[in-house]
């Protein structure tokens, strides 16, 4: 089996545990839970700036932004007859709230009482956690070969990494989310990625200029498909 797939079944097996672990109300989860969300709940009542910080960083990392980012890239990439990479930016960057939707109907789980800003739907798994995760990874496969110098190809996977976990220390921070929906959601939104990488399988963009060298695979990516 590939490494894709390895890593496919591990973060299914993750989720699948969060939810049977949510459903049957297990003790260690729900002490974990909250052993994080009231401490974050504390600080958050005492000081206002607390809570609008966490709000623009869950803003600005979140659903709107990424989505609105992937449908451009998508139409540049089909206008560049980039299919492949197209498909995997629109279904990873843009679409990925269906996956969240799906989940959420699912599992039905109460967002915790304790939240510090109101937010609809239901709490399993984090969409911004889930949609961050699904898209990081997608844009990583399309910028990095892009990126001529080793240490700009590290810089760029080390800020997506930080981004996707901010974004779900801001949705435990603000209670809108337990600990366990947000590493749900990084589960699922792998899951989902490694899907669409391999049903997509994109061919990594090259510079301008580069159209005769040897194809090279910073990301990884085929290295993940490969048995």
């Amino acid at each position: 089996m590939s490494a894709a797939a390895w890593l496919a079944l591990g973060a299914l097996g993750l989720y699948i545990v969060l939810w049977v672990g949510h459903r049957q109300q297990w003790g260690w989860l729900e002490t974990f839970d909250w052993s994080l969300l009231n401490p974050a709940h504390d600080i958050g009542i005492k000081h206002s700036g607390w809570v609008r910080f966490w709000v623009i960083v869950s803003f600005v990392l979140g659903p709107v932004p990424l989505r609105t980012l992937g449908f451009v890239l998508s139409v540049i990439l089909l206008v560049r007859r980039r299919m492949r990479m197209a498909l995997l930016v629109l279904f990873c960057v843009t679409l990925n709230g269906f996956v969240t939707l799906v989940g959420k109907q699912l599992a039905g789980r109460p967002r915790p009482a304790t939240a510090l800003v109101f937010v609809g739907e239901t709490s399993f798994p984090s969409g911004h956690a889930l949609e961050a995760m699904a898209a990081v990874p997608a844009l990583l496969i399309l910028s990095l070969p892009l990126l001529s110098r080793r240490v700009l190809r590290v810089v760029a996977m080390v800020v997506g990494g930080l981004c996707v976990f901010i974004v779900g220390v801001a949705r435990v921070a603000l209670n809108v989310h337990h600990p366990s929906d947000v590493i749900a959601g990084w589960a699922l939104g792998y899951v989902y990625f490694l899907l669409c990488l391999w049903v997509f399988r994109p061919v990594p963009v090259k510079p301008e200029g580069h159209a005769g060298s040897r194809p090279r695979d910073p990301t990884g990516a085929q290295a993940l498909l490969d048995p």
